[in-house]
């Protein structure tokens, strides 16, 4: 039978913060949007619209009907989970080296935690796999944003002005943009009488302020589908969060990861983390996705 260690003898909580920090320093959503806990049975989020503008009334005059719409979105935790397999000999070998296995582990788990919640919430795949996963089908960015504008390599300037105007349009603001590492490439090559109009971008480098509004630069925008920057209003219009702890799992015998190796057979043990996160996108008119071109035939 498995062995299991609580949390508590070596996840302090100071840990699970830690390592929670750490996924907001390497998710675009996550340093982009605001957190908000998640209960465990889910959150209940309502997006509160007047539909008309107000109605002038004349002395003893009619009033007309105004109106309002209220949508709910659910926001569910879904449980994501990572392990890894080492030998006896390494667990075993002294305290030292499993405080040293322990940070490296917890340390990878985080930045694999932070590139799956915008793999899941950006594109609707389950990170390992990279297809579409039914669990989270209609919940993603690039299966809710209607709105969308097409890349231009040579007028990245223009294409996030239309972007923007396309959100404000629909009466929306815009506090942040997360583009792909090509974007911001694209964006420090545009010259006007050969001078560099965003300097900040180039060699690499990755501003986290464009024109006032957050950005953040991440391969995770683009690693599936078709977008190269969401624009939006991440502030106030998505919500993510997690609903439980972080917990660490020892196992000792079987196999737990289903790789048709014995555990115990082996002298091995593995290690496991396992997530209840979730996101919430309250109103889609507040994004704008700028996506490629479809490919040229012939």
């Amino acid at each position: 039978m498995a062995t299991v260690l609580k949390r508590d003898e070596l996840f302090t909580p100071e840990r699970i913060k830690g390592m929670i920090n750490k996924v907001k320093g390497h998710s675009s959503l996550a340093l982009l949007t605001q957190q908000e806990p998640i209960a465990f049975n889910g959150n209940e989020m309502f997006s509160f619209t007047l539909d008309k503008d107000i109605d002038l009334v004349d002395e003893s005059g009619a009033k007309t009907p105004g109106g309002a719409t209220i949508e709910k979105v659910k926001m569910m935790p879904l449980k994501v989970e990572y392990s890894a397999r080492f030998s006896d000999e390494m667990w075993f070998s002294g305290e030292e080296a499993q405080l040293n296995i322990l940070k490296e582990f917890t340390d990878g788990y985080a930045k694999k935690l932070a590139r799956g919640l915008d793999l899941m919430s950006f594109h609707g795949v389950n990170p390992r796999t990279k297809t579409a996963s039914d669990l989270i089908a209609g919940k993603s960015f690039d299966d809710v944003i209607t709105q969308t504008i097409e890349y231009d390599a040579t007028k990245v300037d223009d294409v996030l002005e239309d972007a923007i105007f396309l959100v404000q349009n629909s009466e929306g603001i815009i506090t942040g943009i997360a583009m792909a590492p090509t974007a911001g490439r694209d964006l420090s090559k545009i010259e006007v009488n050969g001078v560099r109009q965003y300097p900040e971008f180039r060699m690499g480098a990755k501003p986290d302020n464009l024109a006032g509004m957050k950005v953040d630069i991440n391969e995770t925008v683009s690693a599936v589908g078709d977008t190269s920057i969401y624009v939006g209003d991440f502030a106030n219009s998505v919500k993510w969060g997690y609903a439980k702890e972080i917990g660490l799992q020892i196992h000792t015998a079987g196999d737990p990861d289903n790789s048709g190796r014995d555990l115990a057979g082996h002298n091995e043990i593995l290690l496991r983390s396992e997530t209840y996160l979730g996101w919430g996108i309250l109103d889609k008119n507040s994004f704008t996705r700028v996506i490629k071109p479809a490919p040229v035939e012939g």
